[in-house]
């Protein structure tokens, strides 16, 4: 039996900067996660990553990330997501210092 489709959210790294980034439901690219469209149909979900996959000039490594919905907008349920969310762990800069 094929698995229930679960809300996801659209993630990619920008190309220049490398930046973690997610599509907004108005079609940009947004390094705030809350800003993110939640997608909870799977055929509308596929087709958004279609055309966010042909983007190549402004995004690479595109693809659908589970999430659920926040108080403040989607939220990740991998770690994998929290840690791209929050950048890297191995010192204090950009957004960890941004959120202290």
């Amino acid at each position: 039996m094929a698995r229930a489709f679960t809300p996801k959210i659209i993630t990619a790294n920008a190309l220049l900067e490398g930046d973690v980034v997610y599509l907004t439901a108005d079609d940009r690219w947004s390094r705030q996660i809350a800003e993110a469209e939640l997608l909870t149909d799977e055929a509308h979900a596929q087709m958004r990553l279609l055309g966010a996959e042909a983007q190549t000039g402004t995004v690479v490594g595109v693809y659908l990330a589970d999430a659920k919905p926040g108080e403040t907008g989607p939220e990740p349920t991998h770690f994998r997501e929290e840690f791209r969310r929050t950048g890297p762990s191995n010192y204090f800069h950009g957004k960890q210092a941004e959120q202290a």
